[in-house]
């Protein structure tokens, strides 16, 4: 299904998202309360940063300028210049601090200067030489748990001693380490100049990585909820392994999943998944080594799917169609580059696919009941890839006091391949898969993200199940705690295949109404949202923002046993947003209300929302 609205294109494979870990987020503050003196107090009081909105600071000459351990946006001193062959001890915390005497990038990159030591400062997830942090439970939670391995860290870097030095390597590895999910951020500085190298030092703070506890959501008016243990930096490995069982509003499944982005020493990806659920199963492998930076010559991978499970089509928030999808995927494919050339990359790949579907009807199910058309498709296919280097570095955008990376360059990918049924598909088909993004920024103060991906096949002349997505993001900061962000997206259908819906409800972005609440041939979705981003830090575990919104979306078309559209819906409503300061599972925590405008009698007044997002 369709169900979300577009936001970007991915190009890569990642780790999936976790979800929300209530038990962490509650118990662990009730354990901190329980151990701090009551002269400890002030330890509740926001940490003031003491430098202008981060956007802009992160954009200034030479401030890159690192937030402190507590996120603030303040520059660490110095402490006077290292001498040759001294050793170069760790700083408390942050990054390391800036040493007077060392020349500027670009003329050590003209110098032709070397990288001489490389010390990496694997800091854990407190700062116990700050009082503030210096509590029994805090104390307890760095013992227990394991740093990131210096090797790990290592291997992530795309420089080594002896090659010359480079800004660009500096910025693009300090990026994929913050791309890690166990890492609260990290910083890569000159700390000595001597004899033509430059010693640089690596510095990463751990977040807590295991999970003992329990998740809830909710979303569009129902329920989920979950158990889980979960470790996503195993034994400081950077290793994921899961174990989870979860019931939500489509089956209750229990999981079992181990994967390793960095795995044999590098930048293959691995990941295994195997689930038992109420309707089905799922075996899931993937192994993949992709084009993880921007010079990277060559990447390859091979994955696999055999799913069971019960789909459902939706309308007006209740199940109008069931039916079994048996899903089996396999795919194979090779990547070639020349690398980045004045600042460009182009990227030629090419592999197989075998995806085939097949379905039957469910017996338990005593309504309508359409089935769709099997189909197997075996085809090869290439791909052309563009991509631009353009960062920026942000603060206070889609997440609370971190570091954010946002590409604001030019990217496209097209692909194509043909499945002939001689050779085995059910008919003959071309296949098609393309996207583009493109971004834009006055120096951080506004910045406009356009992105847009589309796929489908054509057969017989005519385009089936194409879907063309598109959304426009739109952030502009007013001032060092606030940030307006307004979006555009939407969805165009053409003769979908039956499984595939293009829903709009609570779940996709409408939050005053029910999850999966219109279903039609296109959707639109516009968000207007005005962000608030506190100075408050509970616990010194949690950053606090809030937001008020406004929704406005609606479907167009006819889509198959679905109810004619309701027009133009409309909500508002106000939540609060917990930004995980120091654990790796999740990201932002919503607590929202929604008060939907109109829609049918059945809908609430009031949408309670509580939900697990990646951003604000």
């Amino acid at each position: 299904m369709t169900g979300c609205l577009p936001l970007h294109c991915a190009f890569a494979f990642v780790r999936r998202p976790v979800a929300a870990p209530l038990c962490a987020f509650y118990v662990l503050s009730g354990l901190w309360a329980s151990n701090v003196a009551a002269g400890d107090a002030g330890v509740l009081e926001a940490a003031r940063e003491s430098t202008p909105t981060g956007a802009v600071a992160a954009l200034r000459a030479g401030a890159d300028a690192d937030r402190d351990e507590a996120g603030a946006g303040s520059r660490i001193g110095t402490g006077g210049a290292i001498k040759p062959g001294a050793t170069i001890r760790p700083p408390t915390s942050g990054p390391a601090r800036e040493t007077p005497g060392i020349p500027s990038d670009a003329e050590l990159e003209a110098a032709g200067a070397a990288i001489g030591e490389i010390v990496i400062d694997n800091q854990n997830i407190f700062n116990l030489e700050d009082p503030k942090d210096d509590v029994k439970l805090f104390r307890l939670a760095n013992h227990l748990h394991g740093r990131t391995r210096k090797s790990i860290i290592r291997e992530q870097l795309l420089f080594k001693s002896g090659e010359r030095y480079s800004r660009r390597l500096i910025d693009e590895s300090e990026r994929i380490l913050r791309g890690n999910a166990y890492f609260y951020d990290a910083w890569i500085r000159p700390v000595a100049y001597h004899d033509g190298q430059v010693d640089l030092r690596v510095t990463t703070r751990d977040v807590w990585t295991f999970n003992p506890g329990f998740n809830f959501g909710r979303s569009g008016g129902t329920n989920s909820t979950g158990v889980q243990l979960e470790e996503i930096n195993f034994l400081g490995s950077g290793a994921s392994v899961k174990l989870e069982h979860t019931t939500d509003v489509d089956r209750t499944k229990s999981l079992v999943e181990v994967s390793d982005m960095h795995a044999f020493g590098g930048f293959t990806a691995v990941d295994v998944n195997y689930a038992n659920s109420s309707d089905g199963r799922l075996r899931d492998f993937t192994l993949n080594r992709p084009f993880y930076a921007l010079d990277t010559r060559w990447a390859g991978g091979l994955s696999g799917r055999d799913d069971i499970q019960t789909d459902s089509l939706w309308d007006r928030g209740q199940v109008i169609d069931q039916f079994r999808d048996q899903h089996e995927f396999v795919q194979l494919y090779g990547g070639w580059s020349n690398g980045l050339h004045n600042g460009w990359v182009r990227r030629f790949s090419s592999g197989v696919t075998y995806d085939e579907r097949r379905f039957q009807p469910v017996s338990t199910w005593t309504g309508v009941t359409a089935i769709p058309q099997d189909q197997r498709f075996l085809y090869p296919w290439v791909q052309f890839g563009l991509v631009e280097d353009r960062y920026l570095k942000f603060f206070n955008h889609d997440q609370i006091a971190r570091t954010e990376d946002f590409y604001i360059g030019t990217t496209a990918s097209v692909r194509v391949g043909w499945a002939d049924s001689t050779l085995g598909s059910s008919r003959s088909a071309l296949m098609l898969q393309s996207s583009v993004g493109r971004g834009f920024s006055n120096g951080g103060i506004s910045t406009l993200l356009l992105a847009s991906d589309f796929s489908g096949r054509l057969e017989k002349g005519a385009l089936v199940n194409g879907v063309l997505d598109g959304s426009v993001r739109y952030y502009l900061e007013q001032g060092r705690n606030w940030l307006f962000f307004t979006t555009l997206a939407a969805s165009r259908g053409w003769r979908l295949d039956l499984g595939n819906q293009i829903l709009l409800g609570g779940d996709s972005g409408l939050r005053g109404y029910p999850l999966r609440y219109q279903d039609g041939t296109a959707r639109a979705l516009w968000t207007l949202e005005q962000r608030f981003f506190s100075d408050w830090y509970p616990f010194r575990l949690f950053r606090v923002g809030a937001a008020v919104f406004f929704d406005m979306g609606r479907t167009w078309g006819n889509a198959p046993l679905a109810a004619p559209s309701l027009g133009l819906l409309k909500d508002a409503g106000f939540g609060l947003r917990f930004g995980n300061a120091r654990s790796g599972l999740g990201n932002i925590v919503h607590v929202d209300l929604a008060f939907p405008f109109n829609g049918d009698t059945s809908i609430k007044r009031v949408q309670f929302l509580v939900q697990t997002q990646q951003s604000f």
